[in-house]
């Protein structure tokens, strides 16, 4: 019999931790100890870079740092370089069911660099071998110090000389910011050392972290001021086209994302040198990678830019398998989960099957009546073994939303497909998370907000709705041994965790 197993869905934001935002603070290791006493073997978390503009996590100033924001304070408060005080005082008047990121973006980064200039001197050593061992980090501390220099603006905005990296002018920049640079390899730093740390944790206790890397980088971010060359952009770094999708059933004008598109030849060019390097860097974070959009990779959606949607955009051919070969090639056997939600073309399915990576198989899809073609995939007897199922993702309602919000043909559809007439509807979404979990999919991922029965106060994301989003805050009071249970026993019914 082949081996099936399960995990939530769950981001380090939404932690019931002090301080104004989940971190890696005690509530993260509980957190890990109740995904062990639920039976589960997977934590799937959202992308770890900082954010900005927006508050996205698939819009990061880096593929490669992590997010300062989700550096435990009580590890800095032990330390000696912030007092409980200070660490108080930023935490005043924080709602506790919210992350508040224009709070955190006033208060937060002051109080790091508040613990930077008290440990200046006797982290220095430490902090210039962190950065001689993760050659990215000084390319984005000085990303990040001109980028506060010049008041938050776009790189493109910057003055001419240093938008492009003149050699003498970057010099001069490097002994100009030195203390603003030593400042973000000091949240860096602490940044990693408290996520391997967790990382180790979970692992030592059974649980397997999926990561989640968004397909494209941000515009305005250090990759693609660094690497101008492997995107489409024009002598001034402005892009030539930009990513998004086109119009379809649910968006009559498409989405336009915004981010710069690959130049993929100068990818091929190099052997796929910055990938290989960005996802070796993803696996010493993440014990499975999640890419977000795959199909990118086998046709693009290049839309022109300074255009107001996605209406004037056309397909362009990707990298293809050929990337993942020569990653594997250089890498080894990668453990990968491959976003190919959406419409599947024929060359889609074919450049999964190629890599042979799981692709996803979400349950909502599987019961809409604007059914674009493939639906059937998504209803849980079709799936293969070699898949990751859901109820939802970061992107959908959540399951006690959805079959609310859903027509009265949808859900005699679901009540059908169950063979259920009588559970009440407050209660039906417990049904579809059984039937998720009870589908022949290797690995099954339930949301948190859906093993709790929340609706869309808890919603992470809602797609091209600016404001809002990645705000959901678990209480700690539902993080509870009941909860765990229930879990623990709909894992083991169906089969997803080995009896002992």
């Amino acid at each position: 019999m082949k081996k099936r197993s399960a995990g939530i869905l769950f981001h380090i934001s939404s932690l019931p931790s002090r301080y104004g935002i989940g971190c890696f603070d005690k509530s993260a290791y509980e957190f890990v100890d109740f995904l062990k006493a639920s039976g589960q073997s997977f934590w799937q978390i959202l992308p770890l870079g900082p954010t900005g503009y927006g508050d996205s996590p698939y819009q990061s100033f880096s593929a490669f740092a992590g997010n300062p924001y989700f550096i435990d304070l009580t590890e800095l408060i032990e330390e000696g370089l912030l007092t409980a005080v200070e660490c108080e005082r930023a935490d005043a008047e924080n709602d506790p069911s919210r992350v508040d990121y224009s709070r955190l973006y006033k208060l937060r980064l002051p109080l790091l660099m508040k613990a930077y200039k008290r440990a200046e001197k006797t982290h220095e050593e430490r902090l210039c071998r962190f950065a001689e061992e993760n050659g990215w980090v000084d390319n984005y501390a000085l990303f990040m110090a001109l980028k506060s220099k010049a008041k938050g603006a776009p790189f493109t905005e910057w003055v001419k000389e240093i938008r492009l990296r003149k050699p003498d002018i970057m010099e001069k920049c490097r002994w100009a910011l030195k203390k603003e640079i030593g400042f973000h390899r000091f949240t860096q730093y602490y940044f990693y050392r408290q996520w391997l740390r967790l990382k180790k944790y979970a692992n030592d206790s059974g649980i397997s972290i999926i990561g989640d890397i968004p397909i494209y980088t941000a515009a305005d971010s250090a990759d693609v001021w660094e690497n101008p060359q492997l995107f489409q952009l024009d002598k001034n770094l402005f892009p030539k086209a930009v990513a998004g999708c086109p119009p379809d059933g649910f968006s009559a004008e498409g989405q336009l994302w915004g981010n710069p598109l690959y130049n993929w030849e100068e990818h091929r060019k190099t052997g796929y040198s910055w990938w290989i390097k960005r996802l070796s860097h993803c696996f010493k974070l993440y014990d499975t990678v999640r890419i977000d959009h795959f199909r990118g990779f086998d046709e693009y959606y290049s839309i022109p830019y300074g255009e107001k949607n996605a209406v004037k955009g056309h397909w362009e051919k990707g990298a293809g398998a050929e990337l993942f070969r020569a990653a594997e090639k250089s890498l080894g056997k990668m453990k990968v989960i491959a976003e190919d939600l959406g419409f599947m073309t024929d060359s889609v399915k074919r450049l999964v099957q190629d890599t042979g990576f799981p692709n996803m198989k979400v349950l909502q899809f599987g019961f809409d009546s604007r059914d674009t073609g493939n639906r059937e995939d998504y209803l849980p007897h079709n799936y293969p073994y070699n898949c990751a199922a859901y109820t939802g993702t970061h992107d959908n309602q959540t399951i006690t939303s959805w079959l609310r919000s859903i027509t009265p043909e949808e859900k005699d559809m679901v009540r059908e497909y169950l063979c259920d007439d009588y559970t009440p509807d407050s209660k039906l979404y417990k049904s579809l998370i059984s039937l998720v979990m009870r589908s022949g999919a290797e690995l099954a991922v339930i949301p948190m907000q859906d093993w709790l029965g929340l609706d869309d106060r808890s919603r992470m994301n809602t797609p091209s709705v600016t404001g809002g989003n990645w705000q959901w805050r678990m209480k700690k009071s539902d993080m509870n041994e009941e909860l765990a249970a229930e879990i623990l026993k709909t894992t083991k019914i169906y089969g997803r965790k080995e009896t002992i």
